[in-house]
């Protein structure tokens, strides 16, 4: 990967459906300043690029910055072809939100547009634990379950950038949950942070009824399991509920089963672990994956690991768009 220059700076933005943060910062991964502030929804796609336009100069004006070196935009949701805008975003209301050439045009930089897993596994690839690891992945546990792929070095994009959805890749093939996509089976069906409720009311519904009674996951969801939360799950397993740790268990093997799906593929030598649910829970999270990832392994197993960069990985991943050249 070639490194732009160090001395410079670039912006690098995380677009989210509710908030939108960006930093300023250099080739050395330094973070200088940074915005938070929520995603502008009600002026359109348009307002989207605009907001990014705006928030990109406050943070040139704080540092009487003339130009950067670039600008670098994570985002969720499906992209188009050339990387240009976003084609279809789930928690916005809206679709085809133009986002390389208004910014482009506004402040006369280069701007590219990734999947924000993609943008991830760059961040883990020039600022992170994967500096030195040729073949290395990505994985989020969040909201969504997503991913980022190096193999060789070479990032892997796919014939439209959406090479790494995994969180779609069937783990389940009764297909007893239905993921957000509309399709069954899939990895973020069961294990993704808006999912994990459901998978636990299925598991539960094998359960005797005074096994349930006696839970405390029933009293922290105030006596009714349609309020159950993932973070209800994780505390009351935190707190040595038995039923409690059972689920989070199943919630591991269907990860491993998925982490394996991933190895098996791609032959990583390390995969990093990230996004809120794994980041607040890492040993609930991480262990019950490594008990289990093995029984569904060929390949040699990678080394499996939380991510450095924490909540921000990101933002180094759009950071490191603007100092690496990916095409």
């Amino acid at each position: 990967m070639a490194v732009g220059r160090a001395e410079g700076y670039g912006i690098g933005v995380d677009l989210g459906g509710t908030n939108i943060r960006a930093v300023l910062g250099d080739g050395n991964g330094r973070i200088i300043a940074r915005i938070s502030e929520r995603t502008e929804k009600s002026k359109g796609p348009e307002g989207i690029s605009q907001q990014i336009i705006r928030i990109s100069r406050t943070l040139m004006e704080r540092f009487r910055l003339e130009r950067v070196e670039g600008v670098g935009v994570a985002s969720a949701g499906t992209l188009d072809p050339k990387r240009e805008r976003i084609k279809k975003f789930a928690n916005l209301p809206f679709d085809e939100i133009p986002i390389v050439h208004p910014v482009k045009d506004e402040l006369k930089v280069p701007v590219l547009l990734l999947n924000d897993c993609l943008a991830a596994v760059m961040g883990e690839k020039m600022f992170g634990a994967g500096r030195s690891i040729r073949n290395l992945v990505y994985i989020t546990i969040s909201t969504g379950i997503g991913g980022g792929i190096y193999v060789d070095d070479h990032v892997i994009f796919g014939k439209d950038g959406n090479a790494h959805e995994i969180g779609h890749m069937t783990i389940d093939m009764e297909g007893r949950l239905l993921c957000g996509c509309g399709k069954r089976g899939h990895w973020e069906a069961y294990c993704s942070g808006d999912n994990i409720p459901k998978y636990a009311r299925l598991l539960l519904s094998r359960k005797g009824r005074g096994e349930v009674e006696e839970s405390l996951l029933l009293k922290l969801a105030g006596g009714d399991l349609d309020r159950l939360s993932a973070k209800m799950i994780y505390d009351a397993a935190k707190r040595g509920d038995a039923l409690s740790l059972e689920i989070i268990d199943e919630i591991g093997r269907a990860n491993a089963i998925g982490f394996a799906n991933v190895i098996n593929m791609y032959d990583p030598e390390m995969i990093t672990v990230g996004g809120t649910v794994a980041l607040k829970n890492v040993d609930l999270v991480i262990n019950p994956i490594k008990k289990y990832v093995g029984e569904y392994v060929v390949n040699r197993l990678p080394e499996i690991r939380m991510t450095a960069l924490g909540g921000d990985t990101v933002l180094y991943g759009a950071l490191a768009m603007v100092f690496q050249d990916q095409r």
